[in-house]
């Protein structure tokens, strides 16, 4: 192996067909989009470079930030998205792990049960909850028979109706749903990590008067910090670019865009408008984003190594 590891073409033999496939599915789509976002492209037409003079060649940007107010409307949905399942599936999903760490029979069962919504489609997820919060449909009519409302359960909440407040109730929903669908996986990825923290470690502090409240706060948090800033991180990138749910549970139009993310908002854009350089330009700025809360993470989640 050692000599496998010195010969630097049997290196290079390995990493080609990854690099290779990094390099066409990743990188050269990523060095595209951010020529486009200079670009005058529009479908059926070809990309134009809008040129050096007076910096026209930052026109989508500026259009995006200044003239765009389903922009404005889409960053504060999509920032407000990333807070809820940020700390949500923290709180959750540290939760479910340690419940499930500590029980013996049934735990692969509830394990399951917990991650089985993670690998569902989202688009038939979303047909479903769309069903379900329907005002003539699902909780509002089960609702209406047990006499909620005087038995008409149009009278209920318009969940994926209603456009009132600054963050308006159908992004609420989505956010539960999600949180629902998704709080499986940082389940799992605390109970991978827990699960590797020796059970000598519990014993001392047990011997050492700790009850389990205190030996989770003292020795189980900070030894999986790593994985807490793993989850984090997949968390925020996650849900900055969520498009498949909140696009089959809104009704068509997104409620004047009001209930847009900046995903939704870039597909409107280059797929529907067809306006692939301005569309190109929110992609930039979702990448940028994406990088930022990654960077900010890692930062603000301190970490250390110990030996487990």
């Amino acid at each position: 192996m050692d000599k496998l590891m010195r010969n630097k073409k049997a290196i290079i033999l390995f990493i080609a067909p990854a690099l290779i496939m990094f390099t066409a599915i990743l990188f050269v789509p990523v060095c595209k989009a951010f020529y486009y976002s200079f670009c005058n492209y529009k479908l059926p037409g070809k990309a134009k470079f809008l040129g050096f003079e007076d910096l026209k060649f930052l026109k989508n940007y500026v259009q995006l930030f200044t003239k765009d107010q389903t922009m404005k409307i889409a960053f504060r949905n999509s920032i407000f998205f990333m807070i809820f399942s940020i700390v949500t599936q923290l709180i959750f999903g540290l939760l479910l792990a340690a419940l499930l760490t500590n029980i013996k029979k049934g735990r692969n069962l509830f394990k399951n049960i917990y991650y089985l919504p993670c690998v569902l489609s989202s688009a038939a997820l979303g047909l479903l909850w769309m069903f379900v919060f329907m005002p003539r449909l699902g909780i509002n009519q089960m609702l209406a028979s047990l006499g909620a409302w005087g038995g008409d359960c149009t009278l209920g909440p318009q969940w994926l109706f209603n456009t009132d407040g600054y963050i308006i109730l159908p992004i609420w929903v989505v956010s539960f749903v999600a949180l629902w669908q998704y709080v499986g996986q940082s389940m799992m990825l605390y109970m991978a990590q827990i699960s590797g923290i020796s059970s000598d470690v519990y014993e001392a502090s047990y011997i050492d008067g700790c009850s389990k409240k205190q030996s989770f706060f003292y020795i189980t948090l900070p030894l999986i910090k790593p994985m807490v800033a793993t989850a984090m991180s997949l968390n925020a990138i996650g849900s900055l670019k969520f498009f498949d749910l909140i696009y089959n549970m809104m009704p068509e139009g997104f409620l004047s865009h009001k209930a847009d993310v900046i995903a939704t908002h870039l597909y409107t854009q280059a797929f529907k408008f067809r306006k692939l350089g301005y569309g190109s330009a929110i992609g930039v700025i979702l990448l940028i984003l994406c990088l930022i809360m990654t960077v900010f993470i890692n930062k603000f989640v301190k970490t250390e190594s110990y030996d487990m």
